[in-house]
């Protein structure tokens, strides 16, 4: 099957899979796809499983996975999809927002990440030989690492859904759309501290401090550098003209062409996204568009953000078919995927509540519960099963790419479904 189809192909099965969620669960859209494809997803294994793999759905089990087995969902989240989805996000955001709680949103997504990093990946390390399961420190550590960062894609949509308070909003959205990129930086650095590590990891440099601090420094600093760079050159054009499909078209290469140049500059193309969307989304609505190219402009956006939001879910709940089955499956491996929920869950809690407690103490203010709030808001998604994707083959990576999926799941359908009215319980 040529590309051309495979994406054919995926975007009809997110319109059917929206069309049945439309009419039979009525669930948030993207989530309603990936819950009817995970449905699917399981219906085809229990009835491949029983039928054997000479039995007609076990062949069509097997040329299914075949068929998405094409579909590298790593290089399609991190490199393709990734990009556009942050832009899109950053570009609806309120800047001033953001920088009214600016230390709240800079905790969060530094002091807050690292805590919950450290914390899941001690927390497993000793509680899977429990289990019978035993994994190395580094790799609870890579655990650690991809599966803190909240997912922005996940966190907008559900937030705007959800009737936060506005500040509680801004927080949650603002610490998505940073500790994205950082987490995506610090899995990198932990990455290439592995005997055996990815080609994304090939830049980190040496695996001594100087080294890391170096990459780190590269990544993050460079990644905001150019997205400032970046988007004040968008900016400047977007100035001079009034023609709002050529204004369009501009924010199409800020988002596709300063996306790819980041990422070959080898700086963080994750923040370098936001930056620019942030500054397009406010500096260039306010001071570079007429009232017509801003409706045009958030409404090709809007559509942007949809139909990848629906692909990037779909495969989410596909994914289902190509995990590992022989050793991640086994029963030790579904209680350790199970037991990653509210190890991930508790170490958020104090992730979120030490600098909420700290900035409280300083004189700042935050709504009742807010811990608990932010807590459950911390959605996970496509970029943390792409950062799965990511490690060394083995049988580590098998189980740990099992745990994410648990996680993910649980945070999209459960949280997601389930933070308004967290949010409602906690303002009375």
């Amino acid at each position: 099957m040529t590309d051309f189809q495979l994406a054919a192909l995926l975007v009809s099965l997110a319109a059917l899979f929206g069309y049945l969620n439309h009419r039979l669960l009525r669930l948030p859209q993207t989530i309603g796809v990936m819950a009817v494809a995970l449905i699917a997803s399981l219906a085809l294994l229990i009835f491949g499983a029983a039928a054997g793999a000479a039995g007609p759905a076990g062949g069509l089990l097997n040329s299914l996975r075949g068929l998405f087995g094409q579909v590298d969902l790593r290089h399609l989240v991190l490199d393709v999809l990734l990009g556009f989805l942050l832009f899109a996000g950053a570009l609806h955001v309120n800047l001033n927002d953001l920088l009214d709680r600016r230390l709240a949103i800079t905790s969060f997504a530094t002091v807050s990440l690292l805590l919950c990093t450290a914390l899941v990946g001690s927390a497993v390390f000793l509680l899977l030989p429990v289990l019978g399961v035993t994994l190395g420190f580094l790799s609870c550590l890579l655990f650690g690492a991809l599966i803190s960062p909240t997912d922005p894609v996940a966190v907008l949509g559900v937030m705007r859904r959800a009737g936060a308070p506005r500040s509680l909003e801004a927080k949650v959205i603002g610490e998505s759309l940073f500790n994205d990129g950082l987490g995506v930086v610090i899995f990198l650095t932990l990455l290439s501290l592995a005997p055996v590590h990815g080609e994304a990891a090939a830049h980190a440099g040496s695996a001594g401090a100087g080294g890391v601090a170096l990459f780190l420094l590269r990544e993050a600093g460079g990644g905001l550098a150019f997205g400032l760079a970046a988007g004040a050159l968008g900016y400047l054009l977007l100035r001079t003209l009034d023609d709002h499909r050529l204004e369009i078209l501009i924010t199409l290469a800020l988002a596709a062409g300063g996306y790819a140049l980041a990422a070959a500059l080898h700086v963080s193309a994750p923040l370098a996204m936001v930056v620019i969307g942030l500054f397009i989304g406010n500096h260039g609505r306010r001071l570079a568009m007429s009232d017509t190219t801003r409706e045009h402009l958030d409404t090709f956006w809007e559509l942007v953000d949809e139909i990848l939001n629906a692909v990037l879910f779909l495969l989410i709940g596909l994914e289902l078919l190509l995990l590992p089955l022989p050793g991640p499956w086994s029963l030790a491996g579904v209680a350790a995927a199970l037991l990653a929920v509210p190890v991930v869950l508790g170490s958020r809690w104090v992730g979120i509540g030490v600098p909420v407690t700290l900035l409280r103490l300083a004189g700042r203010e935050f709504t009742p519960r807010a811990v608990r709030v932010i807590t459950w808001a911390g959605l996970r998604g496509g970029i943390s099963v792409a950062l799965a994707l990511s490690l060394p083959s083995g049988e580590e990576r098998a189980l740990l790419l099992l745990m994410t999926y648990v996680v993910v799941v649980f945070s999209i359908l459960v949280q997601g479904l389930t933070l308004g009215r967290v949010i409602r319980g906690a303002a009375k």
